[in-house]
């Protein structure tokens, strides 16, 4: 039996009805069959992964893993994965280093253990929890976002922007570190108004357009007080805002299309 969240209305209704649910419904979705089964499976074959190759080599196990930092679209990149675990993160130079998208870092860094250039010893019982929490919510999130994308990335922003602000020390870094990592990017994107085009300017610009942005939403570019129970509260209110606008504008441009293919 598989899960379907409940989502009534959109907006910041629909938020609100989802947040006042979300415990209950994500115990609900967590007790589903397929979850259950994969929840399972991992439970008693994690432990006895030793190596990068292992892990790459066991689908079932790599897809759990791979959710659990929100990295479940590239499954099928067994060699891509095995090269990050391997190369860990000590090093610069290391690939996972040197990617844009800022969640193979975390994930390389986590299973450091599996590397062939680090020492890490990991305690596996804390880690298996940790990843299982992970999937679980990350994997309730993806049912969500089934039903309503916006909510799925409300949801996910709650998390992630903390996270990403504790792990950077600098201003800057926190920004840059926000520019590579696609979901909370694509949240302040669509939060800030900004065009298709955005993503098509240097990395530098990118930065101070987004920069610039905050300081007129929130009367500050620190990433730290957004990051904040109220700045999340008004950025999600922003993103829901703009996401219903954004939709509007385009059935609105829908339909000026089909009435001009009618007249004509």
């Amino acid at each position: 039996m598989s899960f379907q969240p409940v989502i009534p209305l959109p907006g910041l209704a629909g938020w609100s009805f989802l947040q006042r649910t979300k415990d209950r419904q994500e115990q609900s979705f967590t007790k589903s069959n397929p979850i259950r089964r994969e929840i399972e499976y991992f439970e008693k074959n994690f432990a006895k992964i030793e190596s990068a190759e292992d892990l790459v080599n066991d689908r079932r196990l790599l897809r759990v893993v791979l959710g659990a930092f929100g990295l479940q679209d590239d499954i099928d990149y067994r060699a891509f994965i095995r090269k990050i675990l391997e190369g860990g993160t000590d090093n610069p130079s290391a690939l996972a280093n040197r990617l844009s998208d800022t969640r193979y870092r975390a994930f390389a860094k986590a299973f450091g253990h599996l590397s062939m250039t680090q020492s890490a010893e990991t305690a596996v019982s804390m880690q298996q929890s940790q990843i299982i929490s992970q999937y679980i919510s990350r994997s309730f999130e993806i049912s969500v976002g089934s039903q309503n994308e916006t909510m799925r990335l409300a949801l996910s922003l709650q998390r992630d922007l903390p996270e990403l602000v504790d792990n950077f020390s600098t201003e800057k870094a926190q920004w840059f570190a926000l520019l590579g990592n696609p979901p909370i990017r694509k949240i302040l994107e669509t939060a800030f108004g900004l065009p298709k085009e955005f993503g098509l300017l240097p990395i530098d610009d990118q930065y101070t357009r987004l920069r610039d942005s905050a300081i007129k939403l929130f009367g500050t570019a620190d990433l730290k007080i957004i990051s904040e129970p109220d700045g999340l509260a008004r950025l999600t209110e922003r993103l829901l805002l703009m996401s219903e606008i954004r939709e509007i504008r385009a059935m609105a441009s829908s339909a000026a299309t089909a009435l001009f293919l009618l007249q004509s």
